[in-house]
This record gives C-alpha cells, structure tokens and sequence, in this order.
C-alpha cells in the first residue's frame, strides 16, 4: 500500500483507527474455544465487523507463533482474509544482520501478505535495510515505546557528537539527547515518509512536539490507547499532521468487549466510539 492510498482510506473513512488482532485462544469467548479453527473463526468476524471503522490491522505474531504450525496457518488465512483496501502489519518486531532480515523481509513481504512490519533498530541500518529495499512496503521503526521498561533505555541521556560548519571551518560539538531522538535522528535518514513509520506508544504523549519536530512527515504507529490508559485527545492533539500522520492501534479493548456469542457486535461497538473521537480530530484538518 502507497502513502497515498493510506491517506486517502483515513479521510474516506474519517478514522486512522487500528484494529490489533492479539488473539490469545485463552481468552476468546469460550464457546468458540473447541471450534477446530477457533482463531481464525475470531478473527473472521472481528474483522467483518470493523472494517469500515478501522484503516488497518495489526497482528501480533507471538500469539499465533506460540501455536506452532497451527497458529501460523491462523495467521496466514487472517492476513489473506484482511481486504486489501486495509493495511496490515506484521507486529513481529524483526531485526537481525542483513542477511538474516532479507529472510524476515521475505517472509513478511512475500510468502505472507503483509504491507508493513515492526523492526528493531538496535542492530543499526544494516539490519533494517533489507526491509526498506521492498516497494509499496513500510518498515515501521522500534522508538519510544509505551512500555515502562522505555526508561530502560530509551528515555536514557546519550552524548552525541555532531558536526557544524562556522565560517567555512567543520567543527565537532558535543550534544545530550534522549536515546531515541538519536533513533530518530539517524533513523529517519534511512528511508522516506513513503515506506518508514515509528512507533511511539500513547503514554508517551508528552514527547510528541518534540518528536514531531524530529520527524515532521513519517506516519506514526501509536500503541497504548485503551487498556495502556494512553489518551486519544492528547496523542491527536500532538501527533497529527496535514495528512494525519497517525495510526492508532487499539487491541484488547476492541477484540475483547465481549466474552458471549454477540462478541463482534460488543467490538465493533467499542470502535464505533473510537472512530467517532477520531472524526472529530479529523476536522480539524480537513
């Protein structure tokens, strides 16, 4: 999927809403526990009444991984049964030495049906370039998570060394910045608002003036909202652009409304609400 084509699925449908499909079989209503595709068949309908509240979906593969060949087979006819006009993303988290990640590319981008796939950025830019080398596919970029163990590392001071030129002379300066401002920094060099994305968790709102002065232009993919306790209000506020800029994924809060037969109806309820909070910060813009 294109910038282009993204853009113009969150105006139609007046929503940059996520639907996560972290399906746990645990946790699906109980009847549907001994169903011989129980997976599946939840994703099936969780999808059939969402799509046209939600731009895209977002599948955590640890879930399906967890499975073995079975939770993969679920993750594959879930993909194939996304339409196209959505966007999906392979939460996976991926990133290796270059020639380990062309086969991660591969297998996200080819073999599964993905249009984009979260990465880690640790490794460095070899690790993430075979991602980027795929066209009409987005790589979206491990930075400032909603987490809280983001303090770990991601919210660390660092001291950096950046180059000036003063009258025509190269000098060396010394900066401190958050960790992931220097992702961000070195990161977004990578690839274009066309195929790069990061992710910023929705706890994190307070960051996000900063950030987008980092990266006025790429997409954000924002987990958190819902069961994280992130606000919509304050990540829309913050975070948006001309083109939104903004993906906003809600798992849990929408997959599991509802725990009897009726559960598609109790999600789709439940992004109903979000979709309408997100009309209305769409105004704003258009």
């Amino acid at each position: 999927m294109t910038r282009e084509q993204l853009i113009k699925e969150i105006f139609s449908k007046r929503s940059y809403l996520c639907v996560g499909l972290d399906t746990d079989i645990a946790k699906i209503p109980k009847y549907l526990q001994s169903h011989p595709d129980a997976i599946f068949e939840f994703n099936k309908q969780i999808i059939d009444a969402t799509k046209n509240l939600c731009v895209s979906y977002k599948i955590n593969t640890a879930f399906y991984e967890a499975m073995g060949m079975k939770g993969w087979e679920a993750m594959e006819k879930t993909v194939n049964y996304i339409p196209d006009t959505h966007f999906k993303i392979a939460d996976a988290k991926r990133g290796d030495i270059g020639n380990t990640s062309s086969q991660y590319a591969k297998a996200f981008f080819e073999t599964l049906n993905f249009d984009a796939i979260t990465v880690a950025p640790y490794m460095g830019e070899d690790s993430i370039k075979p991602f980027l080398e795929y066209e009409n596919k987005w790589t979206i970029l491990l930075a400032l998570t909603s987490n809280s163990g983001a303090a770990d590392f991601e919210l660390k001071k660092v001291i950096t060394e950046i180059e000036e030129l003063e009258e025509e002379i190269h000098i060396t300066k010394q900066q401190t910045s958050y960790l992931y401002e220097t992702v961000l920094q070195t990161a977004v060099k990578w690839g274009t608002p066309g195929n790069l994305m990061f992710v910023i968790g929705a706890t994190q709102a307070d960051q996000l003036v900063n950030i987008r002065e980092i990266i006025p232009d790429n997409f954000l993919l924002v987990p958190g909202v819902g069961f994280q306790g992130g606000s919509l209000e304050e990540v829309s506020k913050y975070g948006m652009t001309k083109d939104c800029g903004l993906l906003v994924n809600v798992s849990r809060a929408i997959i599991y409304a509802g725990e009897k037969e009726n559960f598609a109806e109790e999600a789709r309820a439940i992004a109903l609400q979000y979709q309408q909070e997100m009309k209305f910060y769409l105004q704003g813009i258009n």
